[in-house]
């Protein structure tokens, strides 16, 4: 094990006694949200700290055994203990490595999935509502809610651009590689002569934030519009200027919402999104300024990044980052998309593990 996983697995040793000593107190539960902070590090930390031990012990046990085997009589089953202790110590330090990883704090977050049509005009955005219906799709097999907040039909059916609320365990973490461009490969059926037509697509996937703790929304730097809602909605859109229209003047970012009849609940959903928006360009500066000369393969969210063509004459979908091609794009299409995730999370998984090693 590397000198400096060691002193960093020792000092979290040392901050678990800690955290004893403070949760043990007369006064603990004094100030209760104090206790509840303290008390999730101490969880996070007792596993880590109990894979330590156990590692410490397989070193003891291999120093041990190589003592044993300076005694002839004792040598062949001493050089047996040896190997099993080395083995146990790179299964452990394999283990605490992967625990030690930095966690994304966003990864339990609900989060915006916006989807918009891209180049490729009508054919564009009806493959931005099959994209649309793959990601519905994948979110009911998690179990997961989905809500549309903002939806702009084209008039071939599919979506100019349409946003949605995704609610559920660990959404973020799931979803946090789709954003980029996803090109498409397909006979039109609007093309009369058969020809494979190329189109893309934008997905974003923002993490939700607290607007009250993460993302202050000063009112003086908002500029708020209403106006008539368009599209479906009955009689009613013709009456009431319930749409929101809100623009945040440092960014220039500008979110609108028309789902709701209340002209107070599309305001709330606005301010959601603008703040979720607010954030993700936040966190993208951050990583920009603090990027390392090795570029994550995934991750990376950057919207003009073609990240994966779903090539249907060939019934292919692949992904770019990773060079992983699967040849199930109807299945994908219907929301099976784990062995994607999966090899994106494993991939930025390596990623990590090798910047931790290299540190």
């Amino acid at each position: 094990m590397k000198s400096t996983l060691r002193t960093k697995l020792d000092s979290l040793a040392v901050r678990l006694d800690e955290l004893n000593r403070l949760l043990a107190a007369e006064d603990a539960t004094r100030d209760l949200d104090q206790f509840r902070k303290l008390s999730r590090e101490h969880s996070e930390l007792t596993g880590l700290v109990q894979l330590y031990d156990r590692y410490r012990q397989a070193e003891r046990d291999a120093r041990e055994a190589k003592d044993l085997a300076a005694d002839a009589a004792m040598k062949g089953y001493a050089e047996e203990e040896l190997k099993n202790a080395r083995a146990a110590m790179d299964k452990l330090a394999a283990q605490l490595q992967k625990q030690l990883l930095p966690k994304d704090p966003n990864d339990e977050r609900n989060l915006f999935l916006e989807v918009r049509a891209g180049t490729g005009g009508d054919e564009s955005a009806l493959f931005a509502g099959a994209l649309f219906r793959m990601y519905a799709r994948y979110a009911e097999r998690q179990g997961w809610q989905m809500e549309i907040i903002s939806e702009s039909a084209s008039e071939l059916g599919g979506y100019k651009e349409v946003i949605a609320r995704i609610t559920g365990q660990g959404a973020y973490s799931r979803l946090k590689f789709e954003s980029g461009a996803h090109r498409v490969q397909r006979v039109p059926e609007t093309e009369a002569q058969g020809r494979i037509h190329t189109s893309a697509c934008t997905v974003a996937v923002l993490p939700e934030a607290d607007a009250l703790d993460e993302v202050v929304l000063n009112p003086a730097e908002l500029r708020v519009d209403t106006f008539r809602a368009s599209g479906a909605g009955g009689q009613h859109v013709n009456k009431t200027d319930s749409a929101i229209r809100v623009t945040h003047l440092p960014t220039g970012i500008v979110v609108e919402c028309q789902d709701s009849r209340s002209q107070h609940k599309n305001r709330e959903k606005a301010l959601s999104v603008l703040a979720a928006r607010i954030k993700d360009k936040q966190m993208r500066e951050q990583q920009a300024s603090t990027a390392s000369t090795r570029k994550l393969l995934v991750g990376s969210g950057d919207r003009s990044e073609r990240i994966r063509t779903y090539n249907f004459p060939q019934g292919r979908v692949t992904d770019h980052r990773i060079n992983l091609t699967l040849y199930k794009i109807e299945r994908i299409m219907q929301g099976e998309l784990d062995e994607l995730i999966d090899g994106l999370a494993a991939e930025h998984q390596a990623e990590l593990l090798a910047q931790l090693a290299e540190a």
